[in-house]
């Protein structure tokens, strides 16, 4: 077979595979969520870089995936700035230096998967490895140093439900593979047109197509058969309300009367209409110790027992574990009853590294500052859903509904319904909210659970089994909705078995690897043992 990416002596101009490079991050960044968000454009999207990695060696095909990456990785994550200079009172250069590691990190991931394709050129066909590669990078991405899988490739198409519904058999890990997958389908194709010769076997691209063609039909029929299977399926009056709160007043005492009072205005509006059930606030809507203030008790008195509904709601929480020991502080969620009882407490899992804790404490202590006040927060251990009359509920605070595996675990425990409560008013008026928003849609799918999305400033939206957001909210605007939701019990293959795709693709990228090394050894041996032949 010839080789994919040959290292002939006049290598392609290297200026030429940057512009190359850069066109995939245009194309990538303009397929993300945000200003224009055209999804399409990511099912070939790579291929300019695939097409700048010919005849380049590793390791400058790794510096041609850096520079990709940060090209794409410093507009996409901007947000970071906002975050850390506007709400986080970091230096102005800070944040932008803060930024820059965090998307040179980010790049370091597309970097890796340049080098592996050259590197293995011509001992494994690009169909099969670079789809693989490029799935168990996004999974180490998703745990290495807590994880940080932010708007994986996948995620670009949470707005086109007719692509997405294989999510609930692979994940979006599955949904990546494919539209890495057809990039490099198109690559071939491409190649073998502009070279005039096959550069893969007609056998394995035709096994291609079929893989596609089935996943597209796999999806086309999800789209036509999972109505029937909502319409059947039980239902609850629920709402999400959003408050709008300043992040710069939130924490103040002189605010917290006026915080509650327009939760429970815009909650006790929606019953002039409607009779929600359970009602969502959004994450530490409560800007107080619930059990610590006497403005819980207005809750039970002005909310939950006049209107008979649930009241689910984020709050810090603070406790000692024992009678000498100290605080431990938790970013939570209480469910109350109509009869005033917390029928339960979900505690954050998944903390936001210096937002909420400061990993390497011994080390990284000079960063303190950069938590809230509150305190440093612990995660929370229980991951059993809330019961709320004939739902279970499996709560997602904030930067939880990135990772898939907390929400599975949710639905794994009996959860049919997810909820997901955040304060995204960090982010301010970027579009880091419509790419949080993005990744609540997979995670809706892979479960096939309904999501409800509670955010202090926006995006609130409800989210169906198949995908599709209703009711979104605008940004830094006032909200409530209340609607019926669809409570699907049952495990989907994704729950089941399906997570463990990309540890598969992990196992398969390491054995290439392995291969590709023992092979080179081997190779070199019998070159040195011909060589003390002749001589």
């Amino acid at each position: 077979m010839d080789r994919l990416f040959p290292r002939s002596e006049n290598a392609s101009h290297f200026g030429k595979g940057c512009l190359l490079a850069l066109l995939t991050s245009g194309l990538l960044l303009t397929a993300s969520p945000g200003v224009i968000a055209l999804p399409q454009l990511a099912w070939l999207a790579l291929l300019p870089l695939l097409w700048s990695l010919h005849n380049q060696r590793p390791r400058r095909a790794a510096l041609l995936g850096l520079i990709s990456g940060l090209a794409y990785y410093l507009p996409l994550l901007y947000w970071i700035v906002i975050v850390l200079a506007t709400y986080g009172q970091v230096p102005l250069p800070i944040a932008v230096l803060a930024l820059f590691f965090l998307a040179l990190y980010m790049s370091c991931y597309l970097a890796g998967f340049a080098f592996l394709c050259a590197k293995t050129g011509g001992r494994f066909s690009l169909l099969i490895f670079a789809p693989v590669c490029w799935v168990a990078l996004d999974l180490i991405r998703g745990h290495l140093f807590t994880g940080f899988p932010w708007l994986d490739l996948a995620y670009t198409q949470y707005n086109l439900p007719q692509l997405i519904q294989v999510a609930d058999l692979a994940g979006h890990y599955g949904l990546t593979f494919l539209m890495v997958l057809t990039n490099v389908l198109l690559f071939t194709l491409a190649s073998s047109l502009v070279r005039r010769k096959a550069t893969t076997s007609p056998a394995l691209i035709g096994a291609t197509v079929v893989l596609l063609l089935m996943a597209w039909g796999y999806s086309l029929w999800r789209m036509q058969t999972l109505p029937a299977t909502l319409a059947q399926a039980e239902q609850m009056e629920v709402a999400a309300v959003q408050g709008n709160i300043p992040q710069d007043q939130k924490w103040q005492p002189a605010f917290q009367r006026e915080t509650i009072e327009t939760y429970l205005r815009l909650s006790n509006a929606l019953f002039l209409t409607k009779k929600p059930q359970l009602i969502v606030w959004p994450e530490t809507a409560l800007p107080f110790y619930p059990y610590e203030h006497p403005l819980f008790l207005r809750l039970h008195s002005e909310l939950t027992r006049p209107h008979q509904a649930y009241l689910l709601t984020g709050a810090p929480h603070r406790e000692k574990t024992s009678p000498v020991g100290p605080l431990t502080y938790a970013n939570s969620a209480f469910l109350l009853t109509p009869d005033g009882r917390v029928a339960g407490r979900y505690d954050k899992q998944h903390l936001v590294p210096f937002g909420e804790y400061i990993p390497f404490r011994q080390i990284l202590g000079f960063a303190s500052p950069l938590v809230e006040t509150l305190g440093a927060f612990s995660p929370g251990q229980n991951t059993t859903p809330l019961s709320c009359q004939n739902s279970r509920i499996g709560v997602l605070i904030c930067f939880e509904s990135i990772f898939p595996e907390i929400s599975r675990q949710q639905a794994e425990g009996g959860a049919n319904l997810l909820v997901t409560i955040t304060n995204d008013a960090w982010f301010g008026r970027s579009s880091a909210p419509w790419q949080h928003l993005a990744m609540g849609v997979f995670r809706a799918v892979e479960t096939r659970k309904t999501l409800v999305r509670a955010a202090n400033t926006g995006i609130s939206a409800f989210i169906d089994p198949m995908g599709h957001i209703q009711g979104a909210s605008p940004l830094f605007s006032e909200y409530a909705r209340s609607q019926p939701v669809t409570l699907l019990n049952g495990l989907t293959c994704y729950v089941r078995w399906g997570y463990l795709f990309p540890w598969g693709c992990l196992i398969l990228t390491l054995a290439g690897l392995w291969h590709c090394y023992a092979t080179k050894t081997g190779t070199e041996k019998k070159q040195r043992n011909d060589a003390k032949t002749k001589s």
